[in-house]
Parts: structure tokens; C-alpha cells; sequence
């Protein structure tokens, strides 16, 4: 019994160096503001939405605007600008969010570019160079660029900036064999065109054959050409061309300014829930006030670890599940005190205020994560991160609320000095 006293001890221990971590930080551990990425509309970025050049219709355009959605990720992903946040608007639409963003155009024309990479195996009688288009010179296109497995930078044997390939079983094999015609010229050696977006990026010339599969790109370009090309080319081709239709720069200072006015009123809004709590329920109210304390620094470890992006709406979703939370202590409560007001024990009344409690609590909770599962099925963006924030509210409360409060509750009654029901908020009652 001894033990179970300071467990609770310990408990409040652990919860003071959870939040001093999420203030301070320490050691590798980032403090949560500084570790917890933000949202278009707190810090600000770029907006982009490109309309689909295409004559598909129904269920065919609908399969490549998925299509072109997932190129897109992978690609925003690859060239490492941000979280990004992609949906389909209407039928032929797609509009893109990258916070912290500020190169409006830079953004708009790496993340439109159609990125379509070809080989083509320049004819005998006829030349390419760099800047030429797929009509200014005669050649047989011999594989396109998914057939290529990866793509990295590298430097070429005067060390300029280069990309290397690697192609997969079928690339290969074809490379091959246009090495092969190639070096069967009268002049024992050929061209082998390297075009994006059907403009000559590189058209070295080859007089040795293939067979490895691996390959490189030079040309007159730069490093920070070769790392863009490389990405373009991991992340894949989009499946149509897409016309950029608007672009907008979004400030951070309204964000920033909504952030902060929200975190203020959430906190004035803890400490008028904490008082209350307190001068109505007394000692369960002290315990409620620590659990909510340690509600809130879970579900913060958790979208950090989670790598959430947190927007105004999933400000308001921890919101409304910290009041949730505090339902739920308040449901416990009051049963504890109906308990001990038909003369049970302060122990008997903690045992069946919680046995009671625990049905509507898991009732209501289940209803409303349900509702936050629809919304995040049905809903995109904004409406998807209030869902999420909503749901990782509800399943922390219930910990906290029923576990850690529980227990805390049931190893205080074990004190002698907190086992009176006064502080149970039962007045003249010893």
C-alpha cells in the first residue's frame, strides 16, 4: 500500500518533466513550438491550383486526376519544399498548399513541369544539341522515363554536374540495343538524345555499348539544375499537362496573429476551467486540473512525433476535446458525490462513481469520434486536421480521465489526511 501512495507521487513528478520538455526541450528534443510544423494559414506560403489539359471525361478523368494528384505528392516530397497539402477541386482542378513557401513563381514552375523524359536514338545523317526541340532533328525514340528505377546527382569525369540513371529490366535492355545500333555507325559512334518535356537536355554521343543499364545525363546546366532533374525524374511524369490558372502569395501575419489569440484564449479559458473545478470539486478538481495538464502535453508529443501540421482548425478540434475531457472528469465527479452523499466511503464512492461514469463517458466519446471519422473520410484540408486533432483529443482524454485520474483519485484516498469527504466537495460531511 506504501508503493501504491507514491505512485501518484511520481506521476506528478513525470507530468512537471514532460512539461518543462515541452517548454525548454531537451538534449536532441526540440520544445513543441519549435518542433510542431505549421499550417498555410498560420505561417503563410503559396497557393497554386492547375487545371488539367484533357479531353477525358468521367470515370477516365477522375482516374488521372488521382493519378496526377499522387505525381504530385511524390514530387513536392522529392524536392523537399514542405508538407504539402494537395486535393482535387471540382472535376479538372487541383489545388496545392505549401506552407512556409515564399518563391511564389520558382514553386508554381518546378511543381508544374511535366517532367516527360525521352531517349531518343539520333539517326546517322542527322545531329542533335542542347536547346533543340523533338522536331528539329530525326531520331527513334527507344524508352521514356518510367522506365528508369533511379535517379541521383553526381559530377561527370571533368566534374560538372551530372545525373545519373539507373534503368530497370526493360530500360536496360533497350538501351542496349540502341548502344548497339549506334556504334555501328560509319563512324563507329552515335548520339543518344536525352529530351525533357520534348527539349534537348543533353545529347552526348556514345561509342561504346550499354549493358549495365546505368547511365548519366550532362549537359550545360548547374548543380542546382541536376538536383531539380533528378527529383522531377524520381518523382515521376505527370500523366497530363497542366495549365497553371492561379497562384497567391498568403502572408503569415493574420495566421500568426490568430494562432497566438487562440492559444491566449485557450489558456484564459484552462484557468477559469481549473478554478472552477477546483472551488466546486475540491480535491478530484486539483486531480482533474493535473490530468488535463498531462492530456494536453500527450496530445502535443503526439503531433510532433506524428509530424502533424497544425492549422487553425486543429486548434480548435484540441479545443474541443479538452473540453471533452473536462465533461468527462465532471461526469466521474458528480457520481462520485451522489456516492458519499448516501454515506459510502470516500474509497467505496471512487470505486462506483467511476464504474458508473465510465459507460456514458465511452458512449459520448465513441459518437463523436465517429462523427470525426466521417468528417476526415469526407472532408479535405483543413476539415481533415480539426478531424484528426479531434480523434487524437478523444483517445488521450479517455486515458487520462479514466486511467490516470483513477488512479491518482484512488491512491490519494489511501492518505489519511485527503480521505475526509470534505474535500470531495461535500460540505459539513466529515
Amino acid at each position: 500500500m506504501e508503493n501504491r501512495k507514491w505512485i501518484s507521487v511520481a506521476f506528478v513528478l513525470v507530468t512537471g518533466i514532460m512539461l518543462f520538455i515541452a517548454v525548454y526541450g531537451f538534449g536532441p528534443i526540440s520544445p513543441v513550438k519549435d518542433a510542431m510544423k505549421l499550417g498555410l494559414d498560420i505561417e503563410g506560403g503559396v497557393v497554386v491550383v492547375y487545371e488539367a489539359q484533357t479531353d477525358a471525361t468521367g470515370d477516365e478523368l477522375a482516374g488521372i486526376m488521382n493519378r496526377t494528384k499522387e505525381v504530385l505528392s511524390r514530387r513536392v516530397d522529392q524536392l523537399g519544399l514542405t508538407e504539402p497539402n494537395i486535393s482535387i477541386q471540382g472535376t479538372d482542378r487541383i489545388r496545392i498548399e505549401l506552407p512556409g513557401v515564399s518563391n511564389v513563381q520558382e514553386a508554381a514552375e518546378t511543381i508544374g513541369k511535366t517532367a516527360q523524359l525521352k531517349f531518343i536514338r539520333v539517326q546517322e545523317d542527322s545531329y542533335a544539341v542542347t536547346g533543340m526541340g523533338i522536331d528539329d532533328f530525326e531520331g527513334e525514340l527507344i524508352l521514356s522515363g518510367d522506365m528508369v528505377k533511379d535517379a541521383s546527382t553526381t559530377s561527370d569525369e571533368y566534374g560538372n554536374p551530372a545525373v545519373f540513371l539507373e534503368f530497370d529490366a526493360e530500360g536496360t535492355k533497350k538501351l542496349q540495343e540502341a548502344t548497339e545500333t549506334v556504334v555501328n555507325y560509319d563512324a563507329r559512334e552515335g548520339q543518344i538524345a536525352i529530351l525533357l518535356d520534348d527539349a534537348v537536355i543533353s545529347a552526348p554521343y556514345t561509342a561504346t555499348i550499354i549493358p549495365n543499364g546505368e547511365a548519366i545525363i550532362t549537359g550545360s546546366f548547374n548543380f542546382d539544375y541536376a538536383v531539380t532533374l533528378a527529383s522531377l525524374i524520381r518523382g515521376g511524369a505527370l500523366p497530363i499537362d497542366l495549365e497553371e490558372v492561379q497562384t497567391n502569395l498568403i502572408g503569415p501575419t493574420l495566421g500568426i496573429d490568430a494562432l497566438k489569440q487562440s492559444v491566449y484564449a485557450g489558456g484564459i479559458g484552462f484557468l477559469l476551467v481549473v478554478v472552477f473545478m477546483i472551488g466546486f470539486y475540491r480535491l478530484p478538481g486539483v486531480v482533474a486540473s493535473f490530468s488535463l495538464v498531462l492530456y494536453a502535453l500527450i496530445l502535443l508529443f503526439l503531433l510532433t512525433g506524428l509530424k502533424a501540421t497544425l492549422t487553425l482548425p486543429g486548434m480548435a478540434g484540441i479545443v474541443l476535446s479538452i473540453g471533452m475531457a473536462v465533461d468527462a472528469n465532471v461526469i466521474i465527479y458528480e457520481r462520485i458525490k451522489e456516492e458519499l452523499l448516501v454515506g459510502k466511503t470516500v474509497r467505496a464512492a471512487i470505486n462506483s462513481g467511476f464504474k458508473q461514469g465510465l459507460r456514458t463517458i465511452v458512449d459520448s466519446n465513441i459518437t463523436t469520434f465517429i462523427a470525426a471519422l466521417v468528417l476526415y473520410y469526407f472532408g479535405e484540408g483543413p476539415i481533415q486536421g480539426f478531424a484528426i486533432t479531434l480523434m487524437l483529443g478523444i483517445l488521450t482524454s479517455m486515458f487520462t480521465a479514466v486511467v490516470f485520474t483513477r488512479m491518482l483519485l484512488k491512491n490519494l484516498a489511501l492518505f489519511k489526511a485527503f480521505n475526509h469527504k470534505k474535500y470531495f466537495g461535500i460540505r459539513g460531511v466529515q
